[in-house]
């Protein structure tokens, strides 16, 4: 039978086993990064947490939601036992019907077979990194190549343990300057957030630095289950101009090389930056967006 808690009545210990013990778990759904980016998140829990869904809630004009919050890309049902799509199929038929609007992201292994919920595909890039780096850049596009050879006259250098507020600054004065829907409030918890995972080592910052030291690139990861996301990133115009994040990705899978370890790109839709994580050999994921609208007729039409 699958259950509906609230978020102080889940057992938080045994939901972390769930996802350390799970094929797909995702550093996301441990309950502790919930926290970070979904204060009050409730769940769907079958048997004694051998299958468990966060439900990321919010409420705004008193009409509760579930809503894929911002640096948390996939969620959806995880469990230590295989997952049919029949599994995933209940758990989402089971949302309670207090959510007037649904709009979540299930994991790349979450098959589904039937649903009243519209989907859409959501496509990622992954790169194990179990081969050795000679095996790895023969799988590197072209281009790549040649990107990466004009960045190694560039006397750019790596630097590690970078600032995570740094990379912020450089996404907000270049990129981030064109993203409204990111409030101050959305990078003051990812900052805390990344710090935190910094304190148990599931965080690293990379920076590129220019012949003068100027940073020109940032890049942090997140890992956790054998994966390690790309989970946010800053680059200036003269970073793109001397190929940093070509480099920054070159020097990653270099030093993680040989490890039981995929690289997961986070992404994307975008055809130039999917273009971009396939140019390194990655493999393309696709992953599902669930949503459904039973928000009063009043107000309905606002989110078609």
């Amino acid at each position: 039978m699958i259950r509906f808690l609230k978020h102080n009545e889940i057992d938080k210990p045994k939901w972390d086993k769930c996802i350390q013990n799970s094929s797909n778990g995702l550093i996301y759904a441990y309950s502790w990064y919930l926290d970070f980016v979904s204060p009050n998140w409730q769940a769907l829990i079958r048997g004694d947490y051998e299958y468990i869904m966060p439900l990321t809630c919010k409420k705004k004009y008193g009409i509760n939601y579930l809503h894929q919050p911002f640096f948390a890309q996939q969620l959806g049902v995880f469990s230590s036992i295989v997952l049919s799509d029949y599994d995933v199929d209940e758990f989402l038929s089971l949302i309670p019907q207090k959510f007037k609007l649904v709009e979540i992201n299930l994991n790349s292994k979450n098959p589904l077979l039937h649903t009243d919920l519209s989907y859409t595909s959501n496509t990622n890039y992954e790169l194990n990194l179990i081969d050795n780096y000679e095996t790895l850049y023969k799988a590197f596009s072209e281009n790549t190549v040649r990107n990466l050879k004009k960045a190694s006259k560039e006397n750019l250098h790596i630097e590690k343990n970078i600032d995570v507020d740094e990379i912020i600054k450089l996404f907000r004065a270049n990129r981030g300057k064109n993203i409204d829907k990111i409030t101050s409030a959305h990078y003051s918890a990812f900052s805390n957030l990344i710090h935190f995972c910094e304190g148990i080592k599931a965080a690293e910052t990379w920076g590129v630095l220019t012949a003068d030291n100027k940073l020109c690139a940032g890049a942090v990861f997140v890992s956790s289950n054998n994966r390690s996301i790309f989970i946010f990133s800053g680059l200036t115009e003269e970073g793109k101009e001397k190929g940093a994040m070509f480099f920054l990705f070159n020097e990653f899978i270099r030093e993680h090389s040989g490890k039981n370890i995929v690289l997961d790109f986070e992404g994307s839709n975008d055809k130039n930056l999917a273009r971009f994580y396939k140019s390194f050999g990655s493999k393309e994921c696709v992953y599902l967006q669930v949503r459904k609208n039973n928000l009063p007729k009043i107000i309905r039409w606002l989110k078609k």
